[in-house]
């Protein structure tokens, strides 16, 4: 495995983000008909293999599973020295999961209800990083940022993010952070892999001259890009995710990953995941599975390098899409 520091903090963490949204049978997103879940017994074979293999960074979510992944997460990382791991989670302005109306948003109330519920599951005095998932149209951001901002300072948060937003929506965030001398966020979650690109345009380059990290989730295309777009029918992908990447261009990428796999005598989720690592201002993927076998392929694609040439053919066809995943 091999680390790097999370943004421009000196945290470090390996360049694998084990990502956790598959764990729990709870309803809500990890196990509908768009997910493939793990229960207790099953996450615990693979966090426990994550960590043999050097992984020490984790993501996870309050709404995965309505929380039972962040029970889960945190009952098998209570075995582990917690002060060589890094746990990450995110809050969303609005889940289904929210039942009333004050569960849902970014405002103060919320957000402190979600932290301590958070922090409840996770059996932790203090998360890691945490994300807001989504921009709050219905929050001023000033007061979402000074509640993250005195949880950092409270001890109940160490460092915070945010994912999937206009850049405009996150430059104004950087921007008030600094005028009001507060806590800024030091990674970005976007929607980013072979196959959609849009983030290239404003939000990548806006995080590296901001000294923000980049943790890309969805690194593979919902497995889009990890098997030959020939079986795509047997994927499940999340909402949306099949239309957004069944295309022409994106088919010849598929392709592409294909021969340079049989070339090289690695799997297409390896050029994949190499390819992302590869890019400036990329933190760690963030990788969910719920297997074994994969989470192992999934880490030796962190030694394999690929040439400029390769990389210049993997990205030839791509064609601009609509933007997706933002709102």
């Amino acid at each position: 495995m091999e680390y790097t520091t999370l943004g421009g903090t000196g945290t470090t963490v390996s360049r694998i983000c084990l990502g956790c949204m598959g764990f729990g049978r709870s309803n809500g997103a990890g196990a509908d008909a768009y997910y493939v879940s793990a229960d207790e017994e099953l996450a615990s074979e693979v966090i426990d293999r994550a960590i043999d293999l050097g992984i020490n960074f984790f993501d996870t979510g309050t709404f995965y599973s309505n929380g039972e992944s962040e029970e889960i997460l945190g009952n098998v990382l209570s075995e582990y020295d917690r002060d060589e791991l890094v746990v990450a989670t995110k809050v969303a302005p609005r889940h289904p999961t929210d039942e009333e109306d004050n569960a849902g948003g970014l405002s103060r109330k919320a957000l402190e209800q979600k932290i301590e519920h958070s922090l409840d599951r996770l059996g932790m005095d203090t998360i890691d990083l945490l994300h807001i998932a989504r921009w709050d149209y219905d929050t001023p951001i000033e007061e979402t940022l000074k509640t993250l901002d005195d949880a950092v300072r409270r001890g109940k948060v160490r460092y915070i993010g945010a994912s999937s937003m206009w850049a405009y929506q996150f430059a104004k965030a950087l921007y008030t952070s600094d005028s009001l001398d507060l806590e800024r966020f030091v990674t970005m979650q976007n929607h980013y892999n072979l196959v959609y690109r849009e983030e290239e345009r404003e939000m990548n380059p806006l995080a590296r001259t901001e000294g923000v990290g980049l943790i890309p989730w969805s690194p593979l295309a919902g497995g889009y890009v990890a098997r030959p777009h020939e079986e795509q029918d047997q994927l499940r992908p999340s909402p949306g995710e099949g239309s957004l990447y069944d295309s022409e261009a994106s088919r010849e990428i598929n392709e592409r990953v294909q021969e340079l796999a049989d070339d090289m005598g690695v799997s297409m989720a390896q050029i994949g995941l190499a390819w992302q690592l590869s890019k400036e201002g990329v933190t760690a993927p963030i990788y969910g599975t719920t297997s074994v076998e994969h989470l192992e392929d999934a880490v030796e694609a962190v030694e394999l390098d690929l040439s400029d040439s390769d990389i210049d053919y993997l990205e030839e066809p791509y064609e601009p899409v609509e933007v997706t995943d933002n709102l």
